[in-house]
């Protein structure tokens, strides 16, 4: 079972139990020089000691934040369309559920657009 961080991964999810978190934290956890921890309540990740990415649940729903700025009018347009689902500022907050998941196709592009910002790529 995972531990949250991204270690045990491997040994799969619980049968019958969806976490729709666990694709993102293994991504995360898997860039070069990442040290996943803890930031009150949710999992961080950081690369040579800059936060890059923070995960955790919130109001019965899972909460991920990101660093963008390439992206930042597209995670501003939907934070004007869904407010109860992405707000916008220092990090992008995205709300999602295990049965309404982040689309993949976002969460990837805003986890690698903040990665290489906290690396300075």
């Amino acid at each position: 079972m995972s531990d949250g961080t991204g270690a045990g991964a491997s040994e799969g999810p619980i049968e019958g139990v969806s976490d729709a978190t666990l694709p993102l934290r293994e991504r995360a956890a898997a860039y070069p020089d990442v040290d996943p921890g803890t930031s009150c309540t949710q999992t961080s990740f950081k690369v040579r000691g800059k936060a890059f990415f923070y995960i955790g649940e919130q109001g019965g729903r899972h909460k991920a934040m990101f660093r963008l700025k390439a992206s930042l009018p597209e995670a501003e347009a939907l934070a004007a369309e869904r407010p109860e689902d992405f707000q916008t500022g220092m990090y992008t907050t995205a709300r999602f559920s295990d049965d309404d998941p982040l689309p993949e196709d976002l969460w990837t592009r805003w986890l690698d657009e903040s990665y290489a910002i906290a690396t300075g790529r």
